[in-house]
């Protein structure tokens, strides 16, 4: 009885499923799409009144976003794309291939382009548009592991030689190589974005879409249709900055920005989601951040399985499977597919019985159908309102067969062996002889090819090769020294901190009828602690739709102001969104002929250590503009403590090589460093970038001595000599940045101790360290020649006494000059973790403030044996120096 009730239940829901769907058929056919919508919301919303808790779709059915009789029809030659395809492919591999064979290890990746040749080349024939005189040209990240298919491409069209080809990654053979990956530093006429380092690329992306915006709102380029590609891998969105900022470009509307995601579902190791479905799960995180999402599943030979899934056990079928299934099923036969996957359900079985085993191997997944990418990337391209995200299922080592094709070693596969190579050969019809197989050669069609032909008929339409940079920008002329004079003259006794004059040399930057407009404010929601909140009123922050509401502190004098022209970059609390504005705004002059000049403000603390990996990219970008770390030094920031005070940036900033770091203490050095850097990028067009650090401690500003304009930007100069150079005991006390006023007070100290110091300001350790190295590099490979002084000894050469060097950093900074003094020197520094107190107890603890120098100076004139050691001792007594403090480095 209970059984027949079941049956009845269920009969009278499938009649009433039956009669919901025809009239849901009939609202679609006779309203549309949009009606079928408005529908759905008016029912869910009903429901929701009723108590009905209804989830969130997050996502949508696990099959292709578009349907087949919506896709738009392919426009070129499928046959001869897939013959250039092909070629691309073999020389890709080929390239690896042979590279190891000719160095043991020397690395490269097959894998990656083999799973994603589909996805570029439907781009490349048809959508990506390089720069000409008519058009602007799209931007595009390449992803870094698939270079080789980007380099196979570049052969095929004539702008790579077959040498350069047998000589990838071996860049120092002198007939030419080519890069690992994309490096703009290394290829600056080819690359125009380094992308290898994954999660960097998409939130460079983004800022980049959003920069072209900033740009086109405040007038300093004209409204194009330019768009900015990122070519992503599924693996790649676990790093935090891939997902990151994904919400700004939706907020902000960016329907210039298109990411293409290859989900291959494998990461180095294995599966990227075994146990679930990653597109579904960026799916439903793309779609919750506000993007348009298209997922490219299923190939053509799939539409007429779907179409005749009636009940949608296919469907559910689909969305069974885990992705540790599809990546098994990629590596399996026929019959095991047949049995796995449609042997589930009898309706499956039969929906497949005509088709046989080596068929349903072959069955295509979406991103290696170039109709199925086609019809996504022209969605893509023609949608307006958000961003896109293109989600496109692909095999990785697509091609490869037993060598690697889908399985979880694939990653690192770089040799094939000789059948391994001839199974590539064959599968996509390389006319290669078998005797010539083996040794894998490079593969070109005579020009008067149909291929060759068609390959670049497609890149003129599109207005030429890529990628290519190429800089095409009128040099800048820097503000004259007269410009900065004000600040060469020091504040008497007005105290002033270093923030606050860089704030004000950058307010009268902004006013600057000549390059006023072309300076980038960006500070990640800091500016109030910085004093730059003065700059909200005098400029404006950037918001595309300016601003709809009105700020609480509307009745206050520098209240939040927001515009569609503001010119500030505001960016809120992200150092690493921060640095890809930096990285926009740094990298115009190439992307856009456009030289903006980026000012980027932030605690120097969340400079280096938190986004080192941009700072670097933007060194092999070629960028231009300058960093600024605010509240610099470990003991300059009162109260804050261990995780906000900075000892070790300008010790990371070594490691840049094209970025020039200086960590001035007057607003004269800071002055001379801005002039000479808007000169010596701008105006001279130097591949440079620097780094200054500046503090929020207020005291007067001295007066720019005399002469010291070179010592400035060369690293040091004497700031103050003694009143009695006549004296017997002598010293050489070196200070930057705040704790030059310590060494100032310690040579009044050593007064008291009959002891005459000069004072010596070191503006920046690492340009003495470079200039030191570099004489003496030119010495070792000149033996012949007057061998060169470095800059730091012809300064000393002739500075009577002990030296001692004071830094708010590490010791590490004045140890590294430490070979070119004349006479050994005592380094002090911040070695250690910081605390939360004030500056005098913070400088007592880390054994930098006047008395440990005095103290260090004493100790070193105890050592040359010039005093005795007990008044070493009764100094420590006077100064109140406890011999048994603990040791700040491990304290």
């Amino acid at each position: 009885m209970a059984k027949n009730k079941a049956e009845t239940i269920e009969n009278i829901e499938a009649q009433e499923t039956r009669e919901w769907l025809e009239s849901l058929d009939y609202v679609l056919q006779q309203g549309g799409p949009q009606r079928t919508v408005r529908l759905l919301d008016r029912l869910r919303l009903h429901a929701q009144k009723a108590g009905v808790s209804l989830p969130y779709p997050a996502n949508t059915p696990y099959i292709n976003t578009i349907p087949a009789d919506q896709q738009s029809p392919f426009p070129g030659s499928q046959e001869i794309e897939r013959r250039i395809r092909s070629l691309v492919r073999w020389n890709a591999m080929a390239m690896v291939v042979r590279a190891n064979r000719e160095e043991e290890g020397i690395g490269g990746h097959i894998s990656t382009f083999a799973s994603a040749a589909t996805l570029y080349e439907v781009g490349l024939n048809h959508f990506f548009r390089a720069k000409s005189k008519n058009q602007e040209g799209d931007l595009i990240y390449f992803q870094g592991h698939a270079s080789t298919g980007t380099y196979a491409r570049a052969f095929l069209e004539g702008r790579l030689s077959e040498h350069q080809l047998e000589n990838f990654r071996r860049e120092l053979k002198p007939e030419g190589g080519l890069a690992s990956y994309p490096h703009p530093w290394l290829m600056p006429h080819f690359w125009e974005f380094p992308t290898v380092s994954m999660g960097l690329s998409p939130i460079m992306a983004i800022y980049q879409a959003r920069f072209n915006r900033y740009l086109e709102d405040r007038g300093l380029k004209q409204p194009s249709k330019q768009k900015v590609w990122a070519f992503i891998g599924d693996g790649e969105t676990d790093e935090p900055e891939t997902l990151g900022a994904i919400s700004l470009a939706a907020r902000e509307k960016l329907d210039n920005l298109i990411f293409v995601v290859n989900c291959n579902l494998q990461r180095l190791d294995g599966p990227v989601r075994g146990n679930g479905k990653i597109i579904q799960e960026l799916e439903a995180i793309f779609r919750g951040a506000g993007w348009n999402v298209i997922k490219v599943i299923w190939g053509s030979d799939w539409d007429p399985l779907l179409a005749k899934d009636y009940e949608g056990v296919l469907v559910r079928r689909m969305e069974q499977a885990v992705d540790g299934d599809y990546q098994k099923y990629a590596v399996e036969s026929g019959s095991y597919i047949r049995e796995h996957f449609f042997g589930t359900d009898p309706r499956l079985q039969e929906m497949v019985k005509h088709l046989s085993d080596e068929q349903l191997r072959r069955l295509r997944t979406g991103g290696h159908d170039p109709e199925k990418v086609y019809g996504a990337y022209k969605t893509a391209v023609e949608h307006q309102g958000s961003p896109t995200v293109i989600l496109a299922r692909t095999i990785k080592g697509y091609g490869l067969g037993e060598a690697g094709e889908g399985k979880n070693i694939t990653h690192q596969q770089k040799k094939l062996n000789e059948q391994e190579l001839g199974d590539f050969r064959t599968r996509f019809g390389i006319p290669i002889s078998d005797d010539r197989v083996a040794h894998a050669p490079f593969y070109k069609p005579p020009e008067d090819s149909p291929e060759m032909k068609y390959l670049h008929e497609r890149r003129q339409e599109l207005g030429g090769y890529l990628p290519a940079r190429q800089v095409h920008c009128e040099p800048l002329q820097a503000p004259s020294e007269e410009f900065f004079a004000e600040f060469y003259q020091g504040t008497g006794e007005r105290t002033m901190a270093t923030t606050m004059a860089y704030v004000r040399m950058l307010a009268k930057l902004l006013r600057d009828p000549e390059i006023g407009k072309l300076i980038v404010p960006i500070i990640p929601d800091e500016a109030r602690t910085f004093g730059m909140e003065s700059l909200f009123r005098q400029v404006g922050i950037y918001s595309h739709v300016g601003q709809l509401y009105e700020p609480v502190d509307i009745s206050t004098l520098l209240y939040y102001k927001e515009a569609t022209d503001g010119q500030i970059l505001e960016e809120g609390i992200t150092e690493a969104g921060s640095m890809s504005s930096f990285i926009a705004a740094g990298t115009a002059y190439a992307t856009h002929g456009i030289n903006t000049i980026p000012f980027f403000t932030f605690y120097s603390m969340f400079g280096f250590q938190r986004i080192g990996d941009l700072i670097w990219a933007a060194g092999d970008m070629r960028c231009h503009g300058f960093l600024v770390g605010a509240t610099s030094g470990r003991t300059t920031l009162a109260g804050e403590g261990l995780q906000h005070q900075d000892g070790h940036s300008h010790a990371l900033a070594y490691s840049v090589p094209n970025l020039k770091a200086y960590d001035p203490a007057y607003a004269h050095e800071i002055a001379v460093i801005i002039q000479d850097g808007i000169y010596r990028m701008y105006e001279q067009q130097e591949d440079i970038f620097y780094y200054l650090t500046v503090t929020n401690e207020f005291y007067p500003m001295p007066e720019m001595p005399a002469g010291s304009r070179e010592g400035i930007l060369k690293g040091m100069y004497r700031l103050k000599s003694s009143s009695h150079p006549d004296a017997e005991l002598r010293a050489q006390l070196f200070g930057s940045g705040a704790i030059l006023n310590e060494v100032l007070k310690a040579q009044k100290l050593l007064e008291d101790y009959q002891v005459a110091a000069d004072v010596w300001s070191i503006t920046s350790y690492k340009e003495l360290y470079l200039e030191g190295h570099a004489a003496e590099r030119w010495n070792m490979l000149h033996p012949m020649e007057k061998p060169r002084v470095p800059y730091v000894r012809q300064c000393l050469e002739e500075a009577p006494g002990v030296f001692v060097a004071a830094s708010d950093y590490l010791k590490m900074l004045p140890d590294s000059i430490y070979r070119w003094f004349p006479r050994p020197v005592i380094s002090l520094g911040t070695d250690g973790f910081g605390r939360s107190d004030g500056r005098r107890a913070l400088r007592d603890f880390f054994e930098v403030d006047a008395r440990f120098i005095t103290l260090a100076t004493l100790a070193a004139l105890a050592r040359e044996g010039k005093i005795e050691p007990t008044r070493v001792h009764q100094a420590m007594k006077d100064l109140d120096i406890d011999p048994e403090k603990a040791n700040p480095v491990t304290s």
